[in-house]
């Protein structure tokens, strides 16, 4: 493994469908990699803040819905995309707009954002299409082989 502080955030609504996918991959990361950081970042906003401050690499799980060109495909962004791919959550602070602030006042050295492409977020479903749940074990082995690089 590394020697940098690293850890995964995981985003989104386990009641709204392929929006959870960012969730399911923190829970499946610590079922099968106990000793991998992972926490879940709700449906975004400025509370990740915090989540992010002492860390050397943030890895930031979340859906995007319209980037992608079939649900379950899966982005990877160094830099943060513009907002209009992300949903925005509750409360109009988005995913994006943390990693921006987190940027821009030095909280983290770098973040790689893994979006996952949603297609149409289902409202109160706690089901996730089927290649919403193969794209969790693929962007978990993605995961997994970033961080045997650091």
């Amino acid at each position: 493994m590394t020697n940098k502080r690293v850890r995964v955030i995981g985003c989104g609504n386990p009641l709204m469908g392929n929006d959870a996918v960012g969730v399911r991959v923190i829970e499946n990361l610590q079922k099968t990699h106990p000793e991998i950081d992972v926490i879940e970042g709700g449906v975004g906003g400025l509370g990740m803040l915090p989540m992010m401050e002492g860390y050397d690499h943030i890895f930031l799980v979340d859906a995007t819905t319209g980037y992608g060109s079939h649900i379950g495909e899966i982005l990877i962004f160094s830099k943060p995309p513009s907002n209009e791919f992300f949903p925005l959550s509750l409360s109009d602070i988005g995913v994006l707009d943390a990693v921006n602030v987190a940027e821009e006042l030095g909280i983290c050295p770098e973040i790689t954002i893994i979006g996952i492409e949603a297609g149409k977020i289902e409202e109160f479903s706690a089901c996730m299409s089927p290649e919403m749940e193969t794209a969790v074990e693929d962007a978990c082995v993605i995961i997994l082989n970033e961080i045997k690089k650091e």
